[in-house]
């Protein structure tokens, strides 16, 4: 199940600097130009032309409420990424949240990040930037605000291709695997946050409107703390740690002028610990300008807020969530704007149809949060919980 944090964010530094024609470096790049390989000399062009194109985008502006939709990597390479784009058209739907890095590490498109093109994370059936800029151009002229998904730790990819920045056991400092059996990246790490920044710039750079940063955090399984270790810790806790690695983010996108938005756990306002993945409410909740919890009501424990299944009380469950969410923002200067994700999806009984989810929506009207986001895994969505354009 995913976990996020949305940010936005610019890049014109991806084609490096210009040179007047005759330059030093100008010369140095045309020796490097008639060494490239076919496929490099392609990139290079590629390059070029986006940066030729750059000043042409038009990009759409931030809705005062935002009604979204998640589109994973599949879906958008696709047919489905019409569907729901005609859906948005037809609907109160006005923002997709579109998979630009998953929680396996590939990227939706051919990547100008050279991390990302050490690592292959480019080469999974890839986007051509022709779809992408013909997709991003329908969303522009249909007003539907397009957002970049970006996973941070949660990339076996990097982890794999990089063992000096995964988690490592205490034991053997080999790297640590979660229960199903891949490793994680150690945010503790400054190049995990600085490749995900690189490639938010590049998503701002390509046309998205904002970029969302999810899984900011540790793995969520108990045994970690026993099995783990970190020498970049340096006494710190691991909600300082995500504290400051957001804090470094920010400042590397703050001149770009971009937003950082980041997804946490939804249960983050009402534990008033670090639930063990470095997700504290007040350490965050100033270091982003939109946070989005995750609240969906299958993930809340039975007996959470006195209800016995959560899940059968989406109404009860939102609604005491949002209330925590507002207790705890209260007085902290600077603290984010809240948009709640909702549960579109089934995960335990009873099953999700549009009853479930207006009842989400409506418990966060009525404690004032207009603007939400669906989930669901396969970016498939009951169209009777949407209310038509107004």
């Amino acid at each position: 199940m995913h976990n996020r944090i949305m940010i936005v964010v610019a890049v014109a530094v991806l084609a490096g600097c210009t040179d007047r024609t005759g330059s030093p470096a100008a010369a140095g790049r045309q020796a490097q130009a008639h060494a490239m390989s076919p496929s490099a000399r392609a990139r290079a062009d590629s390059i070029r032309a986006d940066s030729a194109s750059r000043a042409k985008i038009v990009r759409v502006p931030a809705p005062d409420v935002v009604r979204g939709l998640y589109v994973n990597r599949w879906a958008a390479i696709g047919r489905r990424m019409g569907q729901l784009i005609d859906l948005a058209k037809k609907t109160e739907v006005n923002a997709l949240v579109i998979d630009v890095k998953d929680d396996r590490g590939f990227v939706l498109y051919k990547s100008r990040v050279a991390l990302a093109i050490q690592i292959g994370a480019d080469t999974n059936r890839a986007m051509s930037h022709t779809r992408l800029r013909a997709i991003l151009d329908t969303m522009v002229a249909h007003r539907i605000y397009p957002i970049a998904r970006i996973v941070v730790a949660k990339d076996p990819l990097l982890a794999n291709a990089k063992l000096e920045w995964a988690i490592k056991r205490r034991d053997n400092l080999q790297p640590w695997l979660d229960k199903n059996g891949m490793p994680w990246l150690d945010p503790h790490q400054r190049g995990v946050w600085e490749y995900a920044a690189n490639l938010a710039k590049e998503a701002y750079d390509l046309g998205f409107s904002e970029v969302q940063f999810d899984y900011v955090r540790f793995p969520d399984e108990k045994r970690l703390v026993r099995e783990t270790l970190y020498p970049l810790a340096n006494g710190r806790v691991r909600a300082q740690v995500i504290r400051d690695q957001l804090q470094y983010v920010r400042s590397a996108l703050k001149p770009l002028a971009m937003p950082v938005t980041i997804d946490v756990f939804g249960l983050t306002a009402t534990d008033t610990t670090d639930m063990g993945i470095g997700q504290k409410w007040e350490m965050f909740v100033d270091q982003a300008d939109v946070v989005l919890p995750m609240v969906y009501p299958s993930h809340f424990a039975p007996g959470t807020y006195k209800i016995g299944n959560p899940n059968a009380r989406p109404y009860a469950t939102i609604d005491r969530a949002m209330k925590d969410v507002k207790r705890r923002t209260a007085g902290i200067p600077g603290a984010a704007r809240i948009i709640p994700w909702y549960q579109d999806f089934t995960l335990g009984a009873p099953r999700y149809y549009a009853e479930q989810v207006r009842a989400q929506i409506k418990a966060g009207y009525d404690n004032g949060f207009h603007s939400w986001i669906l989930w669901n895994p396969r970016s498939a969505y009951n169209a009777g919980a949407l209310n038509p354009e107004s």
